[in-house]
């Protein structure tokens, strides 16, 4: 009696086997949108960094620059911050008077910087107070 239950254990455990890799393949694509999912909000939350950071470098600039070079040298330091795939599509827009404020908008790429892009813009905004000049 004692052997037809081993035997039975041992059989019900046979019929299981590759179950786990049976649900194991039913959860990759699961596993694999979320991971995409998530590197794709890093994308998005690293483009808001980017713009911020340009538009503070570009009022920086702007400030320190005599009122004629101002959008120049504005625009050309918040470039400059850019990494080559955010810079393509990137606008810097700077202007006023005793306040200096500089405007970023760049696009968030899809999956892959340097590829396409959401239909979207993040915008970073940064102003300052101009420095008195001596």
């Amino acid at each position: 009696m004692r052997m037809s239950l081993i035997s039975a254990r041992e059989r019900d455990r046979g019929r299981d086997r590759g179950q786990t890799t049976i649900e194991f393949l039913g959860m990759t694509p699961l596993i694999i949108l979320t991971l995409v999912l998530m590197w794709q909000f890093v994308l998005v939350g690293y483009t808001f960094t980017l713009a911020g950071n340009a538009a503070d470098e570009a009022v920086r600039a702007g400030t320190a620059a005599a009122p004629g070079d101002r959008e120049a040298a504005c625009q050309q330091a918040g470039l400059a911050k850019l990494d080559g795939a955010w810079k393509g599509d990137a606008t810097v827009t700077c202007g006023g008077t005793g306040f200096v404020t500089a405007d970023v908008t760049l696009k968030v790429p899809v999956l892959f910087p340097g590829s396409i892009a959401f239909p979207f813009t993040v915008h970073g905004h940064a102003g300052a107070v101009e420095e008195a000049k001596d």
